[in-house]
């Protein structure tokens, strides 16, 4: 039994170092240009989100490009509360002041999946040749589309992956949360360091309309309701390997909030977690494999102890090695995005995560889920 724990430890060890080390290799990206050149088309789907709106609506407000050279289209999901309300006021307190062209547009359902129907029904209605999508819950900062615009001129991608983080109050929930995502975002960036994307988000993606209407959207994955971001991602590295970049910068960086209740992130976490049996990429199952082995082995390994089967000495070495590793790779992200003051909370998240994690893996399996006030199946 200690033998099964090393070697599982072992290849976690591994696996986590090689990203680790494979961020570094990713270099920062911070210029920027007054001469605009792209076209963009911001698109952000929206269900029930009257709450973020204002926030989301006045980032947006403030975004240094040129107001020809982008328009905003909101794709509205069946929205039960007055989001659309609360937009259409802001656009009448805004009339006829500079401000880009915004428009308001109902979600088509043809599949599984309400969001890539929304993201699919917007891009269609583009008129600009670059698209970037982001969440009702977001705020987007005001150097956004200059630092894409020449990152793109620069560098000809087919599709961008941005950097996102949580907008976190000082509470336990809220710093949990934000040091599963730090985690997830050395990891994608890592991802790019060892030239294998295995993640990304949909909060802070660009690509080109072309694209996305070559590959057909997502065709293929639009009967799994989430995944909009990670499945278009793997078809175009599948066709344009070279060609799906990462963007290391503070001047793209999204910022999105914390899930409010331990119920919700719950539902989130799972809901992230029903569609990793069906990445394409080897690469994003084998990691997922491996991190849940890893937690679930901790989760036996103090089950063990507790039960007198194996020596608090024991678990705590297993532990200790998790733990230190485990810190060192969320320092990397909360480096870059200043939020180092969140490591208060990681001995007490280190403890509760590994059972999070489990918990979170067998309800993706059985259960469905609660999204947007509806429920979905794996």
């Amino acid at each position: 039994m200690i033998v099964l724990f090393v070697v599982i430890t072992a290849i976690y060890v591994v696996f986590i170092s090689i990203l680790f080390v494979a961020y570094g290799k990713v270099k920062s990206f911070n210029s920027i240009s007054e001469h605009h050149k792209t076209r963009f088309t911001i698109v952000i789907p929206f269900r029930n989100e009257s709450k973020n709106f204002e926030a989301l609506l006045n980032s947006i407000s403030l975004i240094k490009y040129s107001k020809s050279l982008y328009e905003i289209i909101l794709v509205n999901d069946d929205s039960e509360d007055n989001s659309v309300d609360i937009i259409e006021y802001y656009l009448n307190k805004v009339k006829g002041k500079d401000f880009a062209e915004i428009s308001i547009i109902n979600n088509r359902r043809l599949s599984n999946s309400p969001k890539k129907d929304a993201i699919q029904t917007a891009v269609l209605r583009a008129k600009f040749e670059w698209i970037v999508t982001t969440d009702a819950d977001c705020v987007v900062p005001s150097l956004w589309l200059q630092n894409f615009d020449v990152f793109i001129n620069e560098k000809s991608p087919k599709l961008i992956v941005a950097p996102v983080t949580y907008k976190t109050s000082n509470t336990f929930l809220d710093n949990f949360q934000l040091h599963d995502f730090l985690s997830l975002q050395t990891a994608t960036v890592g991802g790019f360091g060892i030239r294998n994307p295995i993640l990304c988000n949909g909060a802070n993606l660009c690509y080109a309309k072309s694209t996305f209407i070559e590959l057909k959207g997502f065709d293929g994955n639009n009967n799994i309701a989430s995944g909009d971001d990670l499945f278009f991602m793997e078809k175009v590295v599948e066709k344009y390997p070279n060609d799906v970049q990462y963007i290391k910068s503070q001047k793209t960086t999204v910022l999105t909030i914390p899930e409010p209740t331990w119920k919700a992130l719950l539902n989130q976490r799972i809901r992230w977690a029903s569609k990793t049996s069906s990445y394409n990429n080897v690469s994003s199952k084998v990691l997922a494999f491996v991190v849940l082995l890893m937690n679930a082995s901790l989760v036996a390994c103090f089950v063990f102890t507790i039960l007198g089967l194996l020596s608090w000495e024991i678990f705590s070495v297993f532990f200790i090695i998790k733990f230190s590793i485990d810190f060192f790779f969320i320092l990397r992200s909360s480096n870059f995005f200043n939020q180092n003051n969140s490591l208060f909370y990681y001995p007490l998240n280190s403890l509760m995560y590994p059972f999070f994690a489990v918990a979170v893996s067998f309800y993706s399996m059985f259960f469905k889920y609660q999204w947007k006030g509806r429920s979905f199946k794996k």
